[in-house]
Order: structure tokens, then C-alpha cells, then sequence
């Protein structure tokens, strides 16, 4: 099987033995890959917060906070699927975009017009320097994937990272099956 080079709209998925605490078996979405650097929201890490919970004026919306990376952590960021209809939205992939008007997308939710299912929100980002992430691809700390935007947006977080690999075949569903920490096994 080929490997995938990053680029915008594809997913890094970590390796099974990647110990750090904020990228252990994570899935991040790429929305910005140049020679300066990169940058993504890992998707697969919720906490406990909703958006109307961090953000005092935000009508009530099911939507939970994710930590995006360690990068900007006081931040708020979104990814969406409401395109151009909210100004300044960065397209990412066919059906998919990175921010625009925070103000626009609350009255969307106020009035109904977005569903939880189409927003996700993110606490800070996952970035990188350059050449920084290609060095790390060649240390295989990553694994690049392609994803479609329902498992990017819908599928649950808690078997993404998974999902993913194993969707993969060969290896790398092998790999999907080690356990979280092999000495308990």
C-alpha cells in the first residue's frame, strides 16, 4: 500500500505506542499543511464542557468541546459543514471548513438553522514547524489516512483512532488491535 503524503483535509492518526498524553492514539485533522508548517485539531480527545458552557452568551447547543492540541490553549476554534454560509469559512475538503464568523454561526444555532452534528469545536490546536511533521512521518509517529466527512464529523470519537486504522487493512489493522498498554495484556 502507498503511503499518503499530509495535506490538507487528510488525517494523521498516531502510532499505537506514541505515549504522549495529548496526541496517545489520536486522530488529527489537517487544515493547514505548507512549507511554514502545520496545523490540525485532534478530534477524538472530548471534554467534559459543552460550547454553551465555555462561552457565556452561546444558546444551549449539544455540542461537546474537544482539546484540539496543546498549542493555544485558551482558544476557540470550529470546523463545520455549512460552507460559505458562514463568512470567512476556510475550506478544507469537498463538504468541510475551518471557522468564519463566531457571531454568524451563534445566531445559526439560536434560530435552529445548524445542527450539533454539523459543528465541532475545538479548545487550542495541534501545530507544527517546519519540516517538523515530516520529520516525525519519517520516524512513523504517524500514519497519513484520507476520511470522509461524516466519519470526520459523526463517528463516535471513542473508536475513530480504531475505526480508522484497522479500515486501513493489512498492517495497519494489526497495529489497530494492540492494547493500550501491553503489559497489562
Amino acid at each position: 500500500m502507498d503511503k499518503l503524503e499530509p495535506k490538507i483535509g487528510r488525517l494523521l492518526l498516531s502510532e499505537p505506542f506514541l505515549t504522549d498524553l495529548h496526541f496517545k492514539r489520536s486522530v488529527i485533522l489537517l487544515t493547514e499543511h505548507n512549507e511554514g508548517g502545520s496545523l490540525g485539531f485532534v478530534l477524538n480527545k472530548p471534554i467534559s464542557l459543552t460550547i454553551n458552557e465555555a462561552v457565556d452568551d452561546f444558546p444551549t447547543f449539544d455540542s461537546n468541546l474537544y482539546l484540539g492540541g496543546p498549542v493555544r490553549n485558551d482558544s476557540l476554534y470550529f470546523i463545520h459543514t455549512f460552507g460559505d454560509k458562514i463568512e470567512g469559512s476556510i475550506h478544507i475538503k469537498k463538504g468541510l471548513y475551518w471557522g468564519g464568523n463566531f457571531e454568524q454561526l451563534k445566531d445559526y444555532a439560536l434560530t435552529g438553522q445548524i445542527q450539533p452534528h454539523q459543528v465541532r469545536f475545538f479548545i487550542g490546536y495541534s501545530g507544527w514547524g517546519p519540516q517538523q511533521l515530516e520529520n516525525e512521518l519519517g520516524h512513523q509517529s504517524w500514519v497519513v489516512a484520507n476520511g470522509r466527512v461524516k466519519q470526520i464529523m459523526q463517528e463516535p470519537t471513542t473508536t475513530l483512532w480504531k475505526d480508522l486504522l484497522s479500515g486501513m487493512g493489512n498492517e495497519y489493522a494489526i497495529l489497530s488491535n494492540f492494547p493500550d498498554n501491553p503489559s497489562m495484556n
